[in-house]
C-alpha cells in the first residue's frame, strides 16, 4: 500500500506539458480546481475528466500511475459517497428505505458526482508534481507570491518548507515500509487482530519513524548551514523562470478549454 502512494514524485520527460513554465502549471492546477467545483453537473465533470485524460496523454504519463495514486484513498472515496448517498434527500419516493435510511435518485446522482469529484481532484494535483520537479515548483511558488514580500510575509521560507516537505514524502514512505518489514520479521502482527490492536501495534512503527525524521531534520539544517545558507536575499538561480511563446500558447489552450468546461453552467 505505501508503494502506491506516488504524492511529491517526479518523472522526468520532455513533452510539452515537462517544458511549460511551472507558474503556468501551478496557476492552471488551481483554474482546474475552481472549474471542478463550479462546473458541478455531469457535462461540466465529464468534460473535466477528458481533459484530465488530455493532458496525461500529452505528459505522456501512463494511466496505471493514476490508479496507483488512488489507491491509498480508496476509502476515504467510498466514505464520501455512502455520506452524500444516505444524506441527499430528494422528491418523491426513496429507491431503498434501510432502517431509519433511505436512498433517493438525488442522492444516488450525487453521491456517484461527489466521488468522480475527488477522483478528478486527486488526479489532477498528481499531474502537478508528476511534471514538475519540486525545486523549479518552488521557484514558481516563492515567484507567484513575491508581491506579498512587501508586506515582510516569508515568501522564501514558505517556498523552501514546501518543497522539502513534498522531497521528503517518498523518503519517510520508503522508510516507514523499511520499520515495518522489520518490525514484521520480529513478529509483529500489523495486518491482523481487531482494530486496537492493530493502533496499538502502530506505535513500535511510530516512535522510531519520528526519531528518524527529526534526525534527517537535524541532518539537512547542519548541511544548509555548512553551506552558509541564509535565505533568499540575493540569492541567484541556475534556471530563471520566464514565458516564452509556448507557454503564451498553452495558457490560452487552457483558458479556452476551462471556458468551455465553465459554459456548460447555463445548460443545467
Amino acid at each position: 500500500m505505501l508503494r502506491d502512494i506516488t504524492i511529491g514524485q517526479h518523472f522526468p520527460g520532455n513533452s510539452v506539458l515537462h517544458r511549460c513554465d511551472p507558474r503556468l502549471k501551478l496557476v492552471g492546477t488551481i483554474a482546474y480546481i475552481i472549474v471542478l467545483f463550479v462546473a458541478s453537473n455531469p457535462l461540466g465533470i465529464a468534460l473535466s475528466l477528458a481533459l484530465l485524460a488530455l493532458l496525461y496523454a500529452v505528459a505522456k504519463i501512463p494511466y496505471r500511475l493514476i490508479l496507483k495514486s488512488l489507491k491509498p484513498i480508496v476509502p476515504i472515496i467510498i466514505f464520501t459517497a455512502v455520506l452524500n448517498l444516505f444524506f441527499i434527500t430528494g422528491e418523491g419516493q426513496p429507491l431503498v428505505r434501510l432502517w431509519i435510511f433511505a436512498i433517493y435518485k438525488e442522492g444516488v446522482s450525487y453521491a456517484i458526482l461527489m466521488a468522480t469529484r475527488v477522483v478528478a481532484l486527486i488526479a489532477g494535483t498528481s499531474l502537478l508534481t508528476y511534471t514538475t520537479s519540486p525545486i523549479v515548483l518552488t521557484d514558481a511558488i516563492e515567484s507567484l507570491l513575491r508581491p506579498l514580500q512587501k508586506l515582510h510575509f516569508p515568501v522564501h521560507e514558505l517556498a523552501m518548507m514546501m518543497t522539502i516537505a513534498l522531497r521528503f514524502i517518498p523518503t519517510l514512505i520508503e522508510e516507514t515500509e523499511k520499520i515495518m518489514n522489520a518490525q514484521k520479521a520480529r513478529g509483529a502482527k500489523l495486518d491482523n487482530g481487531k482494530f486496537t490492536e492493530r493502533i496499538r501495534a502502530l506505535i513500535p512503527i511510530l516512535i522510531p519513524l519520528f526519531i528518524s525524521a527529526f534526525r534527517r531534520a537535524d541532518e539537512l539544517a547542519m548541511a544548509m548551514e555548512c553551506r552558509c545558507y541564509h535565505g533568499g536575499e540575493g540569492r541567484t538561480r541556475l534556471k530563471v523562470l520566464r514565458f516564452g511563446k509556448l507557454d503564451v500558447q498553452c495558457a490560452l489552450a487552457l483558458a479556452v478549454l476551462l471556458g468551455i468546461i465553465l459554459s456548460t453552467t447555463l445548460l443545467f
